[in-house]
């Protein structure tokens, strides 16, 4: 008697130890995406699985179906929260890198949470910030002269920019990330200027901006409207160092149209 009740307890161990393991391992599979390599088992067995533990086998009656349902129903609100949350989680990763400067970590984990959250705007221009920074890491080592890993990750700066602009139009920083890409990266000052006056329309007291703007008529070779942009940040800002930054800017513009007149 006594052996049969040990091999009981032990039976009952057993099969609790099993539950814990099927849920954990259904879990990874849910979270991770990767079914097959997590766990090494086909759809057929992962569905015999979830029968098992939501108590569902082959419904055949209205009521059994309507329970079905709601079971699975749960089971897929907890995927959903749970990939809310790594999509989360991949962001604040993100962040933790660029706080050290780790750049190329940081946007594959920015490129990671846009798997969760595809139209969300600041994450597209963290994307364009650190393929930015990747942009000036990428050095010809081979000296071969080839610059295209560098203008690879321009163009994905730009694209990612364009995206967040194109979910929320008045995007303050993802304006100024394409005026700083167009006028100083790509050299194409023509197509800043117009995100650059949207964005001087939203944040009319953007010092940085007005610069960035004055700079992009300058190298477009309209000096009228350089000069005016400076004239704008002399009469706006507080700051003596700026003032004179301005100023200077301002005469070597009206030097350069005397010149060129």
């Amino acid at each position: 008697m006594k052996n049969i009740l040990s091999l009981k307890t032990n039976y009952k161990r057993m099969v609790i130890i099993m539950k814990k393991s099927l849920i954990g391992c259904i879990a990874l599979i849910c979270l991770t995406g990767s079914m097959f390599i997590s766990c090494g088992v086909s759809n057929k067995t992962v569905l015999r699985y979830q029968r098992m533990e939501e108590g569902v086998s082959n419904p055949t009656s209205i009521e059994e179906y309507k329970e079905a349902i709601e079971k699975y129903q749960e089971r897929v609100a907890d995927i959903q929260l749970a990939q809310q949350q790594i999509g989360i989680w991949y962001k604040i990763l993100g962040t933790k890198y660029l706080d050290k400067k780790m750049y190329g970590e940081a946007l594959k984990c920015f490129q990671s949470a846009l798997e969760f959250y595809p139209d969300n705007q600041n994450l597209y221009y963290w994307v364009g910030v650190c393929a930015g920074y990747m942009s000036h890491q990428a050095l010809d080592y081979g000296g071969t002269g080839a610059t295209e890993i560098r203008y690879n990750y321009l163009k994905l700066a730009e694209e990612a920019y364009l995206r967040a602009v194109q979910i929320e139009d008045r995007y303050v920083r993802a304006l100024y990330g394409l005026g700083v890409l167009y006028v100083w990266e790509l050299e194409e000052a023509n197509k800043a200027i117009p995100y650059l006056e949207k964005l001087l329309s939203i944040d009319t007291k953007n010092i940085d901006a007005m610069f960035l703007l004055a700079s992009a008529y300058y190298s477009d070779y309209d000096f009228d409207k350089s000069v005016e942009m400076y004239d704008k940040i002399i009469q706006n800002t507080k700051s003596a160092s700026i003032k004179t930054q301005a100023e200077a800017n301002k005469k070597q513009v009206l030097d350069v149209q005397d010149t060129s007149n």
